[in-house]
């Protein structure tokens, strides 16, 4: 009998943690394999590769069970003898209606290492699989069974042994240090399992170690890394001290929570760019967050935010839709976390994800949510449909002009003198005119903006130069000269050579500024003046920037590219 183990990974780029930890538990299996593919693969291929099996074991999730149901009744249609077993947290709940398709064969519920065991152990006789969910005459058969893996059993296991360790450079690579968290925010499976357990800390660090070497960017699926001091600080302290330069680490923390102790210790530690926090604020609201059973402390979070921001790059995450926030509550958040200038802030929009409580009590809260994955809301008693689309139309600006970081500095001026949420939401139906959000020319990004800029603040010319500046900076190769021009020729000329540039090297551009850009990089504020913004180009790297005073001819040793 062949069995393979299998997913439809969301990009090629991510790996599936889970399918690797149960190959390595029965490896020893006979006709067991395991391979993975891509949502945007063609699924007749991926049929046709997977058919040659007897089982195929999907791991599913919301991002993969459209693609993964469609590729289960193509396998079928080419061997109606092959069964499909699917696992994962998307089955694990309301499962009625899958179980019920004639593609599919068997559903494992929950924590999948002792059942799927048990499957490979009794096949086909598995009447008594824990958690199994199949179908008998006609009719649904579910045994529920409270069963949990020892976790020590994974003491000495690498899941990623059997890679090519060649091919995890490019991969993002993740790594499970405990499971269950201890909070119970009721829009987030992970607070269906309150009890924490850890796995063998020498074993994560060797897999550490090994990651290390081949791996670049290393993800923690722990839901609250830092829910104890001394394990956060011993990892930290693991990592830096066998990491290699190319490495980058990320994970989830709760910020309000972490101990004075671990702030101490990435200050004085922890070098700048190779840690990232992702954080959940999710709202300021704390009538929502207390809705769904969630505590936050902001003011906390957000100087935990500041103070560690020199070191760490964040990642912000808000969701929309949440019981008791309304359109002004959300406008009020993000204009909030987004003064704390994290790289990136996700703006992500409530989901009802199978098993949750926030699903279960949708009526409640007039909630509409899309029936089919990933289950996002529609409207509710809160926000209409319009409001949401509204939302939806600056989340895609904030995308384009701040994840990407093509306008940071232009959005952090709007930010210290206008509404940042008015701006996007406008800026975003001005594109959405003129463009498709996800068909678009770089040219377009900065034409779009700099003409909505201009129409809706003709009386502040600073937003257009930095828009220039922006435009300027974001390329390694001088670039199409576009919204401010250059000074005059015989002026470039002098100021080249006053300052002993290298002209042959390299391309330069020269712009004049009414402010000090040196300065509003450094601190946000604006000091009027007149300048030169000098941004030198080597066509690898991004471009260095020197500031001169206008028309002058200075001593080059007052001034340095930055």
């Amino acid at each position: 009998m062949r069995i393979l183990l299998t997913t439809l990974n969301s990009k090629y780029i991510h790996v599936n943690l889970a399918i690797r930890l149960l190959y390595g538990l029965n490896k020893d299996k006979k006709g067991l394999e395991w391979k993975e593919f891509a949502i945007k693969e063609d699924t007749n291929e991926v049929a046709s590769y997977c058919a040659l099996y007897d089982v195929i074991a999907f791991s599913c999730y919301i991002w993969n069970i459209t693609q993964t149901l469609t590729v289960a009744r193509k396998i079928k249609a080419i061997n109606p003898h092959a069964k499909i077993l699917l696992g994962g947290p998307e089955v694990s709940y309301e499962y009625e209606n899958v179980i019920a398709l004639a593609e599919v064969d068997y559903i494992i519920t929950g924590e999948g290492e002792i059942p799927f065991k048990e499957f490979l152990d009794n096949y086909p006789d598995v009447e008594n699989v824990s958690n199994l969910v199949r179908k008998v005459e006609g009719r649904i058969q579910f045994k529920p069974k409270t069963v949990m893996f020892d976790l020590n059993n994974y003491k000495g296991f690498m899941p990623y042994f059997y890679d090519d360790p060649l091919t995890l450079h490019n991969k993002v690579l993740y790594v499970e240090t405990s499971r269950g968290c201890p909070y119970k925010c009721e829009f987030c499976l992970a607070s269906l399992d309150n009890n924490v357990r850890y796995l063998p800390i020498e074993t994560t660090k060797e897999n550490l170690l090994y990651l290390m070497q081949y791996g670049k960017v290393i993800k923690f699926l722990d839901r609250t890394f830092n829910i104890k001091k001394a394990f956060t600080i011993d990892v930290f302290k693991f990592i830096l001290a066998n990491h290699r330069p190319q490495n980058v680490f990320q994970f989830e923390i709760t910020a309000d929570i972490v101990h004075p102790d671990i702030i101490a210790y990435i200050t004085d530690e922890v070098p700048k760019g190779i840690f990232r926090f992702e954080i959940g604020i999710q709202t300021v609201n704390q009538k929502a967050n207390l809705e769904v059973s969630r505590k936050q402390n902001f003011d906390k979070t957000s100087s935990i935010i500041q103070l560690l921001q020199h070191k760490i790059e964040m990642h912000l995450d808000l969701i929309v839709g949440l019981p008791l926030d309304y359109f002004e509550d959300i406008k009020y958040s993000f204009e909030e976390v987004f003064k704390l200038f994290a790289p990136e802030l996700q703006l992500g929009f409530l989901k009802f994800l199978k098993g949750t409580p926030v699903r279960d009590k949708y009526a409640q809260h007039n909630y509409i949510f899309d029936p089919e994955p990933p289950y996002q809301i529609i409207e509710s008693r809160y926000l209409s449909k319009a409001e949401l689309e509204q939302i939806v139309i600056l989340e895609n600006a904030l995308e384009i002009y701040w994840n990407k970081k093509r306008t940071v500095h232009t959005l952090k001026y709007i930010t210290e003198n206008y509404s940042i949420f008015d701006f996007l939401a406008a800026l975003g139906n001005a594109f959405a005119k003129v463009k498709d959000f996800h068909q678009y020319a770089l040219k377009d990004v900065y034409d779009i903006l700099y003409n909505f800029a201009g129409k809706s603040y003709p009386n502040d010319p600073l937003i257009l130069q930095l828009i220039a500046v922006d435009y300027y900076l974001q390329a390694k190769i001088k670039p199409q000269v576009l919204y401010l021009q250059e000074i005059p020729l015989e002026d470039k000329r002098l100021l080249i050579e006053s300052l002993k540039l290298n002209h042959h090297k390299f391309r330069f551009i020269i712009i004049a500024i009414n402010f000090d850009f040196k300065m509003f990089e450094e601190n946000n504020s604006i000091q009027p003046g007149h300048f030169n913004l000098i941004i030198q180009y080597n066509g690898t790297q991004k471009p260095k920037f020197i500031q001169v005073p206008e028309l002058s001819k200075p001593d080059i040793k007052k001034y340095e590219f930055v």
